[in-house]
């Protein structure tokens, strides 16, 4: 697949490029997809919720009524789960989220998803992206010129670039990352993908076992 070349003012510069059909032209594995996507929204999960149970609570271990008789459930002391007050029954306790995924699996879901925006014709590629300093208005202006500014565009950069990640910071609809951190759930959240030319060549260089 060969897409046109642009500059961040959306100009054709008469070059293309050549999409390596094993990453962006693979038939798309749904359930590798899935798998990808919950590992990574578990492993966002702190795991750190917490309750109390009768037995981290204080007070007397005193029975306060009679076993039967009393027209509702069993009376213990006054830390059961059945009094106002009491430690809560089954609820909720420390733990670990985090998953595991075989790499192989994790990089056809990365291919499939990215397969998924180019038959979608949802990629450009610039030839770079680089600014003078933080200028944010001038981002918001390249993203127009692009026509992916209401597109929900994840811009993709070969090397961490920090006047670009700064000129994006306060954009809550724009994501901006190196190729390293794609992730299938970062790729399918995004309407669009923005690819500088290094970026290109660099997602091939990831993904080519």
């Amino acid at each position: 697949m060969e897409l046109s070349i642009v500059n961040i003012k959306g100009e054709d510069t008469g070059r293309k490029v050549s999409l390596n059909d094993t990453i962006f032209g693979i038939e798309p594995n749904d359930h590798a997809i899935y798998l990808d996507v919950k590992l990574y929204m578990a492993n966002q999960r702190q795991g750190t919720h917490s309750s109390k149970g009768r037995s981290q609570l204080s007070g007397s271990t005193r029975k306060l009524g009679k076993q039967k008789g009393g027209g509702g459930a069993r009376p213990g002391d006054i830390k059961s789960g059945v009094r106002v007050g009491g430690g809560r029954m089954f609820g909720p306790v420390p733990r670990d989220y985090n998953m595991k995924l075989n790499k192989k699996v994790k990089q056809l879901a990365r291919k499939s998803a990215l397969s998924y925006k180019a038959i979608n014709n949802a990629i450009t590629v610039v030839d770079q992206l680089n600014f003078d300093g933080p200028k944010t208005k001038e981002f918001v202006s390249m993203t127009k010129s692009l026509q992916v500014a209401d597109k929900k565009p994840l811009i993709v950069l070969a090397n961490a670039n920090k006047n670009v990640y700064l000129s994006a910071r306060n954009l809550a609809s724009v994501k901006v990352v190196t190729v390293s951190e794609l992730s299938t759930y970062i790729v399918l959240n995004a309407k669009t993908l923005v690819f500088t030319e290094e970026a290109v060549a660099a997602v091939e260089q990831i993904f080519k076992a």
